[in-house]
């Protein structure tokens, strides 16, 4: 029987890590500087990242996600949980907004409902499984339930004596929301969420836990922490923390439904109560747990079977309250650049992130036009830039103003330099960035065509409305076509445009005064991204 369950787990296991486990990224946004939609997308794709869970369902990042391919975990935050946990209508209003909206082509993977409900918000823990329930139902209703799974991310912290793990269980005043919710994730074959952070266990320990023991390090041993009731031997704090888990359920009953890690990670840097939050042992520890997931060796109680898991998380966050480490986490600054370079040789090509060779000179955003201007002469002057790209009918003199046509002498000048300190300032209009600029526009464009389309879609289907959102949209479209036809990215837009081009033949002659009619409520949707786009153009 034992051996039944085992298979039935791995092959749940298998399911939800698309056959193979993977390793993704969370994505916080308090920054005070946070990069754009477009950006994020740009280090995801740089660094071969293919699985992203947000804290909300943020609808720029899901329209730059579009076409990529990247699986997204959507979350219903804690302060709308009350009202979807008590409400059919209100859950299927979020899912209309958040998920149909957005897919197919964004690929929405999963739905982690609030985030550590039972430690941070347990007044909201009675509404928390029927939360749940309502926003399956919904998925159900518009025939996405196979394809999106529903869950909600557990702090390790509701597990009592997490060592040994065989004699670890659930906090028994949670008993009555754990086993429905067990019950769920099992009957819909979802996967428990769960969050693992070895540093705060490590921290807390008063020194029980060994460093080396947290961090993945090898051990000899003789220095293996062992559990004397099933004689298995567990290396690190992770595995020990996970096996936690599934003996907790096998506690309740349930011995088949897997375990996703939706955060772990280690802060690198800290305040003088912190003294192990460094560069090194971020690096270490993340390093290892990527290599450790890759290498399929599972746990101890459950070998061969690799826990998926997201790394907390992509940028530092320097606005988050809290102690220093808490604006630490990061594997980014928020210009992209590495806080530090992951020790990933033979792991695979998801989050090399030296970004070295992957920077880009690209004009500042704001700055004075005439000072633009002078830099672009000096580049395609003394700077000894090929600028002929640029001129009228050329591949590159679209857009025709200057920030674009300075971009790119810019980055020509920075790229041929070999992008030495100091080649891209040009008296302090040019910046250094991870995003490749023969994208930015591109994708800004694309985003707010799909806000257009989207919002069509959404607001009317009758020939007249079709006919205010069309007329904006041909340009848009055709500029795509010439600049970059061949970029599967935007496949799905390009397979439409025969469509699109037949239903607005009848549209090219109508007159420019349509545009004065424009709905105002899409105008109020999207009239942010076309000025930004109009300025641009």
């Amino acid at each position: 029987m034992a051996s039944v369950f085992l298979l039935l787990l791995a092959a749940a296991s298998i399911a939800t890590a698309d056959e193979g486990p993977f390793i993704g990224v969370n994505i916080g946004t308090d920054l005070s500087e946070m990069p754009s939609p477009t950006q994020v997308v740009s280090i995801l794709r740089a660094q071969n990242i293919h699985h992203v869970r947000l804290y909300d369902a943020d609808r720029g990042l899901l329209l730059a996600l579009a076409g990529t391919g990247i699986k997204v975990t959507v979350s219903v935050p804690n302060d709308q949980l009350l009202g979807i946990g008590q409400s059919n209508a209100t859950a299927a209003n979020w899912v209309a907004r958040n998920v149909v909206a957005h897919v197919p082509a964004t690929n929405i993977t999963a739905i982690a409902v609030g985030s550590e409900v039972l430690t941070s918000l347990p007044n909201a823990a009675p509404v928390l499984v029927s939360a749940m329930q309502f926003i399956h139902s919904a998925l159900v209703a518009s025939n996405l339930d196979s394809k999106i799974k529903v869950s909600t991310p557990h702090s390790s912290s509701i597990i009592i004596d997490s060592f040994p793990p065989s004699q670890a269980f659930f906090n028994r005043t949670w008993d009555p929301i754990m086993v429905p919710l067990l019950k769920f994730l099992q009957s819909t074959g979802s996967y428990l969420m769960l969050n693992v952070y070895p540093y705060y266990d490590y921290m807390q320990s008063n020194n029980v836990i060994p460093l080396d023991y947290a961090l993945f390090r090898p051990l000899p041993p003789n220095k293996e922490a062992v559990d004397a009731n099933t004689l298995l031997h567990y290396t690190n704090v992770f595995d020990a923390v996970v096996d936690a888990a599934y003996f907790a359920m096998s506690y309740l009953n349930f011995t088949n439904v897997p375990i996703i890690v939706t955060e772990s990670g280690w802060p690198s840097k800290g305040d003088s109560s912190e003294p192990d939050a460094t560069l090194d042992n971020a690096n270490t520890y993340n390093s290892n747990l990527i290599k450790h997931v890759f290498n399929g060796t599972g746990t101890p109680k459950h070998p061969g079977i690799a826990i998926s898991t997201y790394i907390y998380e992509l940028y530092n966050e320097d606005i988050r309250p809290g102690p220093v480490s808490e604006k630490n986490w990061g594997l980014f600054d928020s210009s992209g650049q590495p806080v530090y370079i992951l020790h990933l040789t033979g792991a695979g090509t998801v989050l090399a992130n030296d970004t070295t060779n992957q920077t880009f000179c690209v004009a500042k955003e704001g700055s004075d036009k005439k000072m633009l201007q002078a830099g672009l002469d000096w580049a395609c002057g003394p700077g000894k830039v090929d600028c002929s790209p640029m001129l009228q009918g050329q591949p590159c003199y679209d857009p025709d103003n200057v920030a674009a046509h300075a971009t790119y002498a810019f980055n020509s000048y920075y790229q041929r330099m070999a992008k030495s300190p100091g080649s891209c300032d040009f008296k302090g209009v040019a910046t250094v960035t991870t995003t490749d600029p023969s994208m930015m526009l591109f994708s800004l464009i694309f985003y707010s065509v799909g806000c257009l389309f989207n919002t069509w879609m959404n607001v009317s289907h009758d020939s007249f409305s079709f006919k205010l959102i069309a007329l904006p949209l041909l340009p848009f479209i055709d500029l795509l076509l010439r600049m970059h036809q061949s970029i599967v990215f935007f496949k799905v837009l390009l397979e439409k445009r025969e469509l699109i081009i037949f239903k607005m033949k009848s549209v090219l002659e109508c007159s420019p005064q349509l545009i004065k009619l424009f709905s105002a409520k899409l105008y109020e949707k999207c009239k942010w991204k076309l000025m930004h786009i109009r300025m641009i153009l």
